[in-house]
């Protein structure tokens, strides 16, 4: 909603100049050994602009591409979140050998935003705001209002929300699970090998949704993802050993990150650009806020009863997912209609008079039937009913 008030440029470099300045005022909190409170509050404040900031950045990807081409750009983001997971604890380890301190880690971490301050102030963000009925208060139910009108973004967030709060455990407790299941030290190089494959493994399955598989249906990959995730993370469970655990964990991220990329790229084409905004915040709820929800509550099961059975439910909820959220069985109804995909308007002549009627009776005039045409958003190919539509009770 905060978003749609102001110019989205202005209003995006504002938010990373706010995290860039409390990452600088963590690192000084840090350096001079503050009172715990007062990191809390910093945190609290980048965390804050962080919330604020990612559903009006992705809400603007799509206005920077065709699309036709944003299948690509959602995996391209998606990997660049992946990679910095994987490089960002290399490059601090890295730093930390030549002798940086944890407070200039932190001023490290705060000249990363400049990177994409430069980047907006260097490319033209479409300022698109919608127009939306809801007034006052419920201008926060907008997002909602607009998931429940399509019935392919209600299906998605809620089962991107079950995934993240059943079957994503391991993601926050990937510490304890490792402990627990393959007798890791998390302090030792294994565990952040084991997690550095993991992260590579998922940026893998995002960039393959943009690249080697962008023809194919994307309705189909998340299907097929959720199934891969069930027996990925089935065999994550019952592992015993670390060996085997470093493939399965390459498997499991890229099966995890191919699955949640097809879907928010359903997601996105099935959003007209005057909706983004409204609705991106309910796929962040869903997808990011909804994983520390089950930690919340498996943390507690992990420790009174271990990670294999906990781990073993997010496989069997995997697999009930592939199949409730086969979003190829909504009907065309259930998808955005993408006029703009649309070819122009094209009629089919049928000439219903005879040489010998028009000998008899002069000419009579063509009859012009429309041709109905269907696109399904979410699926490579948009598929059409190029066939007249007839008069009722006319012959086939």
């Amino acid at each position: 909603m905060l978003a749609e008030r102001f110019p989205r440029r202005a209003y995006l470099v504002t938010m990373q100049l706010i995290q860039m300045a409390f990452s600088v005022v963590l690192a000084v909190l840090v350096a001079t050994d503050s009172p715990l409170w007062t990191l809390f509050a910093a945190s609290l404040v980048i965390g804050t602009g962080n919330a604020l900031n990612a559903p009006a950045f992705q809400a603007s990807v799509p206005l920077l591409v065709h699309r036709a081409d944003l299948a690509g750009a959602v995996s391209l983001n998606s990997v660049m979140i992946n990679a910095s997971r994987v490089l960002g604890p290399a490059l601090a380890a890295l730093l930390a050998l030549f002798g940086a301190t944890t407070s200039q880690l932190f001023l490290v971490n705060a000249a990363t935003y400049l990177f994409l301050v430069g980047a907006l102030l260097l490319v033209t963000v479409p300022d698109v705001r919608g127009k939306h009925p809801e007034e006052g208060w419920r201008r926060l139910l907008t997002g909602i209002n607009i998931a429940r009108r399509r019935p392919v973004l209600s299906r998605s967030l809620l089962t991107m929300c079950i995934f993240s709060v059943i079957c994503l455990v391991y993601v926050g407790l990937f510490p304890s699970v490792a402990t627990r299941n393959f007798g890791m030290d998390v302090d030792a190089s294994g565990y952040k090998l084991l997690y550095a494959t993991w992260g590579v493994g998922a940026c893998l399955g995002a960039l393959a949704v943009g690249t080697v598989l962008a023809n194919v249906d994307r309705r189909r990959l998340v299907t097929y993802g959720f199934g891969l995730f069930a027996i990925s993370l089935g065999a994550f469970a019952v592992i015993r050993s670390p060996g085997p655990a470093f493939p399965v964990a390459f498997v499991l991220g890229c099966a995890y990150f191919l699955t949640a990329t097809a879907l928010i790229t359903i997601f996105q084409e099935n959003l007209a650009d005057t909706e983004r905004v409204a609705a991106m915040p309910l796929w962040f709820m869903a997808f990011g806020g909804s994983v520390p929800v089950g930690n919340l509550i498996f943390g507690p099961i992990i420790d009174a009863i271990g990670a294999r059975w906990v781990l073993g439910l997010g496989a069997v909820v995997a697999v009930l997912l592939a199949r409730w959220c086969d979003l190829r069985r909504l009907p065309p109804s259930a998808y955005l209609r993408d006029e703009r995909s649309a070819p122009p308007e094209r009629t089919s002549l049928i000439t219903v008079a005879g040489a010998a009627r028009a000998s008899a009776t002069g000419p009579r005039p063509a009859t012009r039937l429309p041709l109905t045409r269907t696109t399904v958003p979410g699926s490579s190919t948009p598929s059409r009913a190029d066939t007249p539509a007839r008069p009722i009770g006319s012959a086939p």
